[in-house]
């Protein structure tokens, strides 16, 4: 973890589809630095109960899971509900499940559209609905949406993803002003690519269906947007939600932090 540190302590976060990836690494940062996290995500059960584990155990804090499904409302209440009783508190909110397909618009399959705009963008509305009068009731909270650069740019055969991520970019800022005088915050981190694990895999395959090497596919392809030609790293976007959970971060409210090397600015 990198070595912003702010005071949580005794807050309680609450971060979709952290199982894995850089929903556990934003996880495991808010911990650090104090607050006890329900984790919530798909995977296998026994590594999804590792992770909790060692979250609670390295940190000294309390660290639940819970498994709603993102793509039901209902599960979605819940996992608020059980974040509150089990805790007594929700403070932050951190959006972060998502998940993505790649198709030319008219072959892209129309179950694939439903679910990424359900997972994307409307979890995001169901989970901050079901948030709100937690966090008014308590008179502070800090919600944080994890979009991405395809908030602000586009790129073909990603519709449905470059639609949702511009979704919750908009519902950020709709929000942010319903809530502005209720010192709760509302904002996102816009990251271009993160070498996650699924993006780690994807390098090999990429380059034997090019005939290039990997490191042409990190260059030339995954990383051809980013002018600094760096992934993404986690330590980088769990600095970002810090300083925006943060007391430092009160007056910061319905903006984004794009952390993308640069892609955006072109």
């Amino acid at each position: 973890m990198g070595a912003v540190r702010v005071d949580l302590s005794g807050q309680t976060a609450v971060i979709t589809g952290s199982s894995s990836g850089i929903g556990a690494a934003l996880a495991e940062g808010l911990a650090q630095n104090g607050a006890n996290i329900v984790l919530n995500g798909l995977g296998d059960a026994g590594e999804i109960e590792a992770l909790r584990a060692r979250i609670a155990s390295e940190h000294g804090v309390t660290c639940l899971y819970h498994p709603a499904n993102m793509l039901k409302a209902d599960d979605i209440a819940d996992l608020i509900r059980f974040a509150q009783q089990e805790t007594g508190r929700v403070d932050i909110l951190v959006n972060n499940a998502g998940i993505q397909h790649v198709a030319p618009v008219d072959d892209f399959p129309v179950e694939k559209w439903d679910a990424i705009i359900a997972i994307n963008l409307s979890s995001v509305f169901h989970a901050s609905r079901a948030v709100l009068p937690v966090m008014k009731a308590a008179g502070r909270g800090r919600i944080v949406n994890i979009a991405s650069a395809h908030a602000l740019r586009a790129s073909p055969f990603k519709s449905a993803y470059v639609a949702a991520k511009h979704g919750v970019m908009g519902f950020t800022k709709s929000v942010a002003l319903e809530v502005a005088e209720q010192n709760i915050t509302v904002n996102c981190i816009n990251p271009g690519y993160v070498k996650t694990p699924l993006v780690e895999n994807q390098i090999a395959d990429t380059a034997k269906a090019r005939g290039i090497t990997e490191d042409e596919v990190v260059r030339d392809v995954m990383l051809a947007a980013q002018p600094t030609k760096k992934f993404v790293t986690y330590d980088e976007l769990t600095g970002a939600l810090l300083y925006l959970v943060s007391d430092d971060g009160a007056n910061v409210n319905g903006n984004a932090i794009t952390v993308d090397g640069g892609w955006t600015a072109k």
